[in-house]
């Protein structure tokens, strides 16, 4: 059985989103536990927010479905249905396609971590950011340009 060695893993710290839609998540930390392992069907990352930093912006996918596992701390979650209060072993899931926008925020004074597992469909998803002008189109490659809405590029 493989284990990973996380501490030996990569840190990505921030976001690839375009300014000003980076500011909220310049301080997120992610690693990736899927490609080390040569996992190719599904992503999975730990994610860490310090105080006052965001997962993303609010987004949904068309194409990859999400599931969020709290391990620490206590993030909002916000979504259509508005802001929710979690806990160590909250579990929150996104369906592709299903339209309801989320993310987390991190209002607490301590570190948020939390696990995502998602569909690896990036030549088929088109993810929508309904509150700000960033789109991320499909274009059937796994590395994709941000948009504005109206398609221009930034």
């Amino acid at each position: 059985m493989p284990k990973l060695e996380l501490e030996k893993l990569p840190v990505r710290i921030g976001t690839g989103y375009p300014s000003p839609y980076d500011e909220p998540c310049l301080e997120r930390r992610g690693i990736d536990l899927s490609t080390p392992a040569g996992l190719t069907q599904f992503g999975a990352r730990l994610v860490t927010l310090p105080p006052g930093s965001w997962s993303s912006q609010r987004h949904w996918h068309s194409h990859e479905d999400e599931l969020v596992y709290i391990i620490s701390g206590h993030p909002t979650f916000v979504d259509d249905e508005g802001s929710q209060f979690l806990s160590p072993g909250d579990i929150t899931t996104h369906p592709g396609g299903d339209g309801n926008g989320h993310h987390m925020k991190n209002d607490s004074d301590e570190n948020v971590v939390f696990l995502v597992i998602g569909t690896r469909a990036a030549h088929l998803d088109h993810a929508h950011y309904p509150d700000i002008d960033l789109d991320l189109p499909k274009t059937g490659e796994e590395h994709r340009p941000f948009k504005r809405k109206d398609g221009s590029a930034f």
